[in-house]
């Protein structure tokens, strides 16, 4: 996955990673991305603030937190990325990325780690379990493809317009932002894409 976020590298970025543990990550990514980024964690566990260094500064509050996510939101810029490595309960997963994603940048990425907890029962999963992070997130492929829909029944939202991209790895989703024009679909049969 280095190939998503070759393109950060050395440039005045903001990353915000949910879930701190002890910090490694935090310092992980100051290295790799350099010196011009910003790196933001959160955690519910106080102790996490410990890892706070130049470029690092760790907000104590839950995923799962509406009112911590909005205020968050007026305390940082819109990030360029946003790594979900927190809690992994379905309620955290969808929680989060439903308050944060629309506080990525036009051509930012949101990743989630972990999906392997929605199969597992003491996070709440299960195979096809209704209201499961890997349920949700299935219904971004209909939203992706939403302006090629004939019979109306998938509404162009902002996720059609706004995501250019999404990847499922083993255990990982990729969300690609890029701001896309709506291709017509014409009743012959043919697609005329903006541009051509």
């Amino acid at each position: 996955m280095n190939g998503i976020f070759i393109r950060f590298r050395k440039k005045p970025i903001t990353l915000l990673e949910i879930g701190v543990g002890f910090g490694g990550s935090l310092q992980m990514w100051k290295s790799y991305f350099g010196k011009k980024a910003r790196i933001i964690g959160i955690d519910i566990e106080p102790i996490c603030k410990s890892v706070e260094e130049k470029q690092i500064e760790v907000y104590i509050g839950s995923e799962s937190d509406k009112t911590f996510l909005k205020d968050l939101k007026n305390k940082i810029p819109l990030l360029d990325i946003l790594i979900d490595d927190g809690g992994h309960f379905m309620d955290q997963q969808i929680t989060g990325f439903e308050e944060m994603f629309g506080h990525i940048k036009e051509n930012g990425v949101y990743l989630i780690e972990d999906l392997c907890t929605s199969y597992w029962d003491e996070f709440n999963g299960g195979y096809k379990k209704p209201g499961t992070f890997i349920e949700y997130s299935k219904n971004f492929i209909d939203n992706l493809n939403a302006n090629h829909s004939r019979e109306g029944h998938l509404i162009v939202n902002e996720f059609t317009k706004s995501v250019n991209s999404i990847h499922y790895y083993d255990n990982v989703l990729v969300i690609e932002k890029g701001r896309r024009e709506q291709t017509e679909i014409l009743f012959s049969g043919t697609i005329r894409y903006p541009g051509y």
